[in-house]
């Protein structure tokens, strides 16, 4: 007998594993998001997406928040965005993770801390290479940030910019070194340092996949660094003399 689609009934995580597949990699790249947005983007039954979060939500990949201040809008209740859980990254894991590791260790003892802080901005240049330095305008920077967003996604980041404020966020969905930048944060401040110089500006790393978070984001100002300096070092108005000056 033939159950339609539209039956809720259990789904085992190994069932329809092209679609699932897919819905992973969607809210890996672009979480957190909708069901709606998971159905749009991927031409499958709002119904068909509901069983495969609920699969992964009571299999502890997946969890349902509450919508981004950033998206809430309109009236009514808000819809849930969903996104991986450190356990759902965690199943993405590299298998060369643990060598890596024994690797880096290696390395701090042979050469002290100092040969793990270069390896790691030397790595994190290597990433943005192509990257050109940004101009001194809102637009490039912010340009420079998309650009440096499509490097970090080549390089295996899924990262997106967004727009946030009066500043522009690096948001790195997925970190394919997260279980060793957790060990070695050195990697972490190299991607900020390399990022700080690219952009020409102060960014400030405001979580990080390493600490558990659910996406490593970056805020980037818009506003030009010197231009604020200059007012900031502006001397205070002489106050008006008084009475007749003196010759």
């Amino acid at each position: 007998m033939h159950i339609a689609d539209d039956v809720h009934s259990p789904v085992p995580v190994t069932h329809d594993g092209q679609t699932r597949s897919a819905v992973v990699t969607l809210i890996l790249e672009q979480g957190p998001v909708t069901a709606g947005h998971i159905s749009e983007a991927l031409g499958i039954t709002p119904t068909a997406v509901r069983r495969h979060l609920d699969a992964m939500i009571a299999s502890g990949d997946v969890v349902a928040t509450a919508a981004p201040r950033y998206a809430q809008r309109g009236r009514g209740r808000p819809a849930k965005h969903f996104q991986l859980t450190a356990a759902g990254r965690g199943r993405l894991k590299h298998a060369y993770d643990d060598l890596a590791g024994a690797v880096m260790r290696r390395l701090r003892r042979i050469g002290g801390d100092a040969a793990v802080e270069d390896f790691a901005l030397e790595r994190a240049e290597q990433i943005v290479a192509d990257v050109p330095v940004a101009g001194d305008s809102a637009a490039d920077r912010e340009g420079t940030a998309r650009e440096i967003a499509e490097a970090l996604t080549e390089a295996g980041f899924s990262a997106t910019t967004r727009r946030v404020g009066n500043g522009v966020q690096i948001c790195q969905h997925h970190c394919p070194v997260a279980h060793v930048a957790a060990e070695f944060p050195e990697f972490c401040e190299a991607e900020t340092a390399v990022f700080t110089k690219v952009l020409g500006t102060h960014v400030q790393r405001l979580a990080t996949i390493a600490n558990g978070d659910c996406a490593c984001t970056t805020h980037v100002p818009l506003a030009n660094p010197q231009v604020a300096n200059q007012v900031d070092a502006q001397p205070a108005s002489a106050p008006a003399a008084s009475g007749r000056s003196h010759s």
